[in-house]
């Protein structure tokens, strides 16, 4: 027995040496070569490429609503008080348009984004569409991620008090310090082996966010109301401005409400496309604004209390929580902390981490699948792109972000439109995937795409 078992270690040994040896060169990364369904013969691609198999359209109706539950239900949702106000009502339901819209074509042909935009774009000029949304995601998954770590902070200070005096080795040109880097470090172990469950089965974590965080969230308030007596008096101010500086306030509100949502815009057919049925795609139109509407009145609410009990506006969850001690306030500061993790998980999922992976694997479909796309991405957000930099940095980082809405907002356009109006729904699904075919266009690139592209984006940049 003792002879098998060593015999079985010293097999698995030398397979595990001859493995790595093999990831010595780059010929040993490339992906085992699947038959595909439609790409030419010498056309690499993959199952994470392809029109989605059968058995992996596992998503109806009540997991595309739980989908847009987990990225909505989250810190910066809570944090965002314009949708309390006609501007973030109106935004809302703009914005649910172009998803639904887009998010039938994943729904209908189950193909990812990156294979949607070479309809519209032709197969090079896509590239551009997939690296715009792709600069995008490791951005907003970076900054996502160090909310999550906040959060992650909250619930080891609550368990260990004592966290909160470890000594900080770190110099201040770190930019972070030695608890927060710990908290860092243990969220991203938290995050990562829930961020490599295949998409077709994140429909359970899904459903298990949109349960944890309203109940949470509304526990919140209801501590916050209790302790104040009432809701505050955010609701008494006097108004500031008025006339036109107020009017361009509303439309700046509802530029920014609808463009933070240009992203998902384009994220939505990634999603969509692991649907079995393209019915659930259009009653999503009635629940966003509403979801949205409702985090961002718990926010407001629970912000206004804070003024009466601490005596100024604390907006984040997370640093309402850091004012709770004692015992019931660290129990309290626990809960909390794991709703944010929680939430902050789902809306990496929703938002960036599979988005941008499906873009990866658009690039490099000899060597990137799901499941290495996922590494690159979160190792990229998490640690090389030094999140809390990005989160504490001069406003001009933050607003190159803002401004890349700028290009997704016509993306989107553009591909809703095409598939819409100029296609008539219709695609050529086998095309999408061949060089030298209907969606070649005449050199490349459709020079039509390219020219509304530059129409609707020169406007917004003067």
């Amino acid at each position: 027995m003792a002879i098998d078992i060593q015999g079985t270690l010293s097999t698995a040994k030398r397979r595990t040496i001859a493995n790595l040896e093999k990831k010595a060169h780059l010929s040993g990364w490339v992906l085992e070569r699947q038959a595909t369904s439609f790409a030419n013969e010498g056309t690499w691609s993959n199952i994470d490429s392809d029109v989605t198999p059968l058995e992996r359209r596992t998503w109806g109706s009540w997991s595309l609503l739980d989908f847009w539950c987990s990225d909505a239900l989250n810190a910066q949702g809570w944090e965002g008080p314009s949708a309390i106000i006609a501007a973030g009502i109106t935004g809302g339901m703009v914005e649910a348009i172009p998803l639904m819209l887009n998010g039938a074509i994943g729904a209908h042909y189950h193909i990812p984004y990156p294979i949607v935009a070479r309809a519209s774009f032709g197969y090079y000029l896509s590239r551009f569409a997939v690296v715009t949304r792709m600069a995008t995601a490791l951005f907003w998954h970076a900054i996502q991620s160090w909310t999550g770590s906040t959060a992650m902070f909250q619930i080891i200070r609550a368990i260990w008090p004592n966290f909160l005096n470890i000594p900080n080795r770190l110099p201040e040109s770190a930019g972070i310090t030695s608890n927060e880097l710990i908290a860092h470090f243990v969220f991203f172990c938290v995050q990562f082996p829930i961020l490599l469950t295949p998409p077709h089965k994140l429909q359970y974590f899904f459903a298990f966010k949109t349960l944890i965080v309203p109940v949470v969230s509304v526990a919140t308030v209801v501590v916050m109301v209790r302790k104040a007596g009432g809701v505050g008096d955010i609701w008494n101010q006097e108004y500031t401005t008025s006339g036109s500086a107020r009017s361009w306030i509303i439309l700046n509100n509802f530029s920014s409400q609808c463009g933070g949502w240009a992203t998902m815009a384009t994220n939505i057919p990634d999603f969509t496309r692991y649907m079995h049925s393209s019915r659930g795609v259009y009653w999503q139109a009635l629940f966003l604004p509403v979801i949205n509407l409702l985090m961002s009145m718990l926010g407001v609410i629970s912000t206004s209390c804070a003024k009466v009990v601490y005596g100024e506006y604390i907006w984040s969850p997370l640093e309402l929580a850091a004012q709770w001690d004692g015992p019931g306030g660290r129990c309290g500061a626990l809960f909390v902390g794991f709703c944010w993790v929680v939430a902050q998980i789902g809306t990496n999922l929703s938002a960036s981490v599979i988005s941008c992976s499906n873009d990866l694997i658009s690039l490099f479909p000899k060597y990137i699948n799901m499941r290495r796309g996922v590494i690159l991405t979160t190792f990229t957000s998490c640690w090389i792109m030094v999140p809390w930099k990005i989160v504490y940095s001069a406003s001009s980082l933050l607003t190159f972000m803002s401004e890349l809405a700028i290009f997704l907002a016509p993306i989107a356009a553009l591909l809703c439109t095409d598939y819409w109006y100029v296609k008539g729904r219709n695609f050529d699904v086998p095309a999408l995937y061949r060089r030298r075919d209907r969606y070649w266009y005449t050199s490349v690139v459709n020079w039509r795409a390219a020219a509304a592209f530059i129409i609707s984006v020169v406007p917004n940049t003067q």
